[in-house]
């Protein structure tokens, strides 16, 4: 309850002072008829920053309930391609067994049972994944590996683990390691024009993408994801930020969003870096626009959200999620409701 008041606290100060904001008496008007209008309290017209001055078509963002709608359709979604979606071990072997390109997967664990090179071997304590990790390192030649839960997501137990720093990566992440079902996966080499953004994280873009009722795939939107401060971590839900996307040019626009709970601060560039978002070239946009869709061929679940990291070689799928939230697709876009294919996505859910 406390942890609820104080996460309450923060966003009200971030709206109270938020110097973009509408008149009051505006606000209270535009408020009172998305509830109207959403039938359901306007908590995202305040999440969603529809206060600000710049947003005058806020009854075409999703509420909750529309949102709802989307993401449980069983119209949609499809228990068989879901479960390839929400685990990345059978994701990772599936698309990899399809020559897609994803990050190499050098082994895996199921809770203490480690897996390399066909083994199995039982690791126990932190001593024994220090050792484990080392004999990876040893064997591959890689210096870097990335650990990622096998079901959680934004940015849920994914830690880098290094040769360099072994020691203390596994005194930090050996508990949660040993203790769940994870992937151990080669680390991308980041294209070097995203690495001038910000190069610590592999920052990806999110693609929406919608099967309509002819089989057609139609991306629905873009925007890219940036750490910060160091992280090497990407995702907005661990109060990293995100940039709009020209489906047509491939270039970022304007400033970037972060949700409410992180201070929904916009920037016009990176702050560790100073580099400009608005008309920055994104390399290798249309190939990923192609290679998303060619994916969609391999996984038919109608709506997903792909992650895709862009390497000096080409894209590079990351994940693919059924249930991939609305709420941050629904702000790049600028209201999802205004997308011409909307209304029939709403129909088909």
């Amino acid at each position: 309850m406390k942890t609820k008041l104080l996460l309450l606290q923060k966003r009200f100060l971030v709206f109270f002072n938020d110097k973009n904001r509408k008149g009051i008496f505006q606000i209270m008007r535009e408020a009172f008829v998305f509830w109207v209008v959403k039938q359901e309290l306007p908590y995202f017209y305040f999440g969603k920053f529809l206060y600000r001055k710049n947003v005058t078509n806020y009854k075409d963002y999703l509420s909750s309930k529309e949102i709802d709608k989307v993401t449980l359709s069983k119209n949609l979604h499809h228990f068989q391609y879901a479960s390839l979606l929400r685990n990345k071990l059978a994701f990772s072997y599936y698309m990899e067994h399809n020559n897609m390109p994803v990050p190499a997967l050098l082994s895996h664990n199921l809770k203490n049972r480690f897996f390399f090179q066909s083994k199995e071997n039982m690791v126990m304590n932190k001593e024994d994944l220090f050792m484990y990790f080392k004999n990876v390192f040893e064997n591959t030649g890689k210096t870097k590996v990335f650990v990622k839960a096998i079901i959680e997501m934004g940015g849920t137990g994914a830690y880098l683990i290094t040769q360099q720093n072994l020691k203390k990566e596994i005194d930090a992440y050996g508990a949660y390691i040993l203790n769940n079902d994870c992937i151990h996966q080669d680390v991308i080499e980041q294209h070097e024009v995203i690495n001038s953004i910000y190069k610590h994280s592999v920052n990806t873009i999110r693609f929406d993408t919608y099967l309509d009722k002819h089989n057609t795939t139609h991306v629905l939107s873009a925007f890219m994801r940036f750490g910060r401060g160091g992280s090497v971590i990407d995702n907005g839900s661990l109060g990293g930020f995100y940039v709009s996307i020209d489906l047509d040019k491939g270039t970022l626009i304007g400033k970037s969003h972060q949700l409410m709970k992180y201070g929904g601060e916009q920037l016009s560039a990176h702050p560790d870096t100073g580099v400009v978002f608005e008309n920055f070239k994104i390399p290798y946009f249309e190939e990923s626009i192609a290679l998303i869709k060619q994916a969609v061929s391999f996984i038919p679940d109608r709506i997903i959200g792909w992650d895709i990291a862009i390497s000096n070689n080409g894209p590079v799928i990351i994940e693919g999620n059924d249930n991939n939230s609305f709420v941050t697709p629904d702000i790049a876009y600028g209201g999802y409701l205004k997308h011409p294919m909307f209304k029939e996505i709403m129909e088909e859910a």
